[in-house]
């Protein structure tokens, strides 16, 4: 059961760095304490985690045949790749980083089923267009929602602080809902765990990541991307947790930093193009290309020397 360890790593490192994407643009916005943000999120996610984490675990799971040993090489080399991104205070796909790693390890043993691969490759191009959707038409909804019935600025204040709340709670959900087949769903498909163990122990190792090394992330995601105001910023977390969501129910986990990126990205071209920073959106898309390319690279790598 050593091998599981490899997971727990992983989980750990995907709590540090998408924790982020939950209530970083609240945490930014001076709406919510980074303290508070932390514990709410930790919670959420391992909720979300053993309702409907299975849900995802076969997409990963079946993308290759693997043994508990595979396992072990990819979920060690995703979390190291999401180790060194979280270091460096860029937002990470998870979903990218476990299946470059099983692709890297199908190199030896040629078994990947491409139609799963294919259905994946283009959740993840949908993801942040869904993120840009859901924001720039929620930011325009809820203005107006806002306008037409808070026009007290104490009560609009009140809302939003409930709002951000529930909003980021729901976000957590689904993120545990989503990626938890990322950081277990390899001891699944090779037999090792059950999909309800493999929740439970996905979601306190992504709690324990959360609680321990997510701030720099945090504030990158909420600060670098758009300048986020208060409602900016429960609009983006909103349209990140429905992103998320609906991915689930298809059954594909996809990148939650790619869902906040493009849902601050869409409040971005609501609010004028001039808001967006170009160079940090470059940057976090360099992340993206390399995530799986490493993580693929160094599962390779690992698997054929403990072969």
């Amino acid at each position: 059961m050593w091998k599981i360890v490899g997971g727990i790593f992983f989980g750990w490192g995907l709590g540090a760095n998408d924790s982020a994407n939950i209530f970083g643009p609240s945490v930014a916005a001076g709406m919510v304490k980074y303290r508070t943000a932390i514990i709410l999120t930790s919670f959420f996610v391992i909720i979300g985690a053993l309702i409907e984490g299975p849900k995802c675990m076969d997409t990963v799971g079946k993308l290759s045949e693997l043994t508990p040993m595979t396992a072990f090489g990819c979920a060690f080399a995703a979390a190291v790749t999401m180790l060194v991104m979280t270091y460096l205070a860029l937002p990470a796909s998870a979903s990218q980083a476990i299946i470059g790693a099983v692709l890297g390890a199908s190199c030896l043993s040629h078994t990947v089923d491409f139609s799963i691969l294919y259905k994946i490759v283009i959740c993840w191009v949908l993801t942040p267009v869904g993120g840009i959707v859901f924001s720039m038409i929620l930011y325009k909804f809820l203005a107006y929602v806002l306008t037409l019935f808070f026009k007290d600025i104490y009560r609009r204040g009140v809302f939003l602080t409930i709002a951000v709340l529930l909003a980021g709670c729901y976000s957590a959900y689904s993120l545990g809902s989503n990626n938890m087949a990322n950081v277990t769903g390899v001891y699944v498909g090779s037999g090792m765990l059950s999909p309800f163990t493999a929740s439970f122990v996905g979601g306190l190792s992504i709690a324990a990541g959360i609680l321990t090394y997510s701030h720099g992330v945090m504030m990158t995601v909420g600060k670098r991307i758009v300048p986020l105001d208060a409602f900016s910023a429960f609009v983006a977390t909103l349209s990140n947790g429905m992103t998320i969501h609906v991915f689930t129910q298809l059954g594909v986990p996809v990148s939650s930093s790619q869902a906040i990126v493009g849902a601050i990205v869409g409040v971005g071209l609501v609010k004028g193009l001039r808001t967006v920073s170009g160079r940090m959106i470059a940057t976090i898309g360099m992340g993206w290309v390399t995530t799986p390319l490493s993580a693929g690279v160094l599962s390779y790598m690992i698997i054929r020397f403990l072969s």
